[in-house]
């Protein structure tokens, strides 16, 4: 017991030294979470094509933003921003991924949800954010029809590449493709 009052004085001396050398400001504890993200954003490695902002501020790891702009396949010449928000308990839960660029791409639905399977059911604590990140890249490159959340373009893709092609050339330049409107990001 006696030791245990050493440690809780040891961890209240720590803490008042952080707050004294933050002039006063209470140090926020970080979790887990917010510990396991620095390491994972610390260690990225992301294609040259990727780049990533904190539109909070660098306080908040936890909500940030990842441009892709992919140098091959159907979508090269394209912009797109996906959104991140990851939870306390993050690596033990996947983050939470939104496109927030309106794309026509079979695994990607009009609202911005993401069909990629690491973010579902293959998610595992070993993953990190590069891996994410490379899986949002790789859906570019090679858009899979297979497991589609966007039906539509998923058919079109599988039954007519060319007109799949054309249909990414128009969205991506702005304009319809059937009766949705999609903004340039190009």
């Amino acid at each position: 017991m006696k030791n245990m009052i050493k440690l809780f004085k040891v961890k209240e001396k720590q803490r008042e030294q952080a707050e004294n050398a933050s002039n006063g400001v209470p140090v926020k504890k970080q979790s887990a979470g917010e510990l396991r993200l620095h390491k994972d954003i610390s260690e990225l490695n992301l294609p040259k094509s990727c780049t990533m902002q904190f539109p909070n501020g660098k306080d908040d790891l936890m909500n940030f933003e990842v441009l892709i702009r992919p140098d091959d396949g159907y979508y090269l010449g394209g912009a797109f921003l996906f959104s991140f928000n990851v939870s306390p308990i993050y690596p033990h839960e996947a983050p939470k991924v939104k496109c927030k660029t309106k794309v026509y791409h079979p695994n990607i639905d009009l609202e911005g949800n993401v069909c990629l399977n690491i973010l579902r059911e293959d998610w595992k604590p070993v993953l990190n954010i590069n891996t994410v990140i490379y899986g949002l890249y790789h859906l570019f490159t090679e858009p899979n029809y297979e497991d589609p959340l966007n039906h539509d373009a998923a058919a079109v893709l599988r039954d007519n590449p060319k007109m799949f092609e054309s249909n990414v050339r128009r969205a991506m330049s702005g304009g319809y493709v059937g009766q949705t409107f999609f903004p340039r990001c190009m």
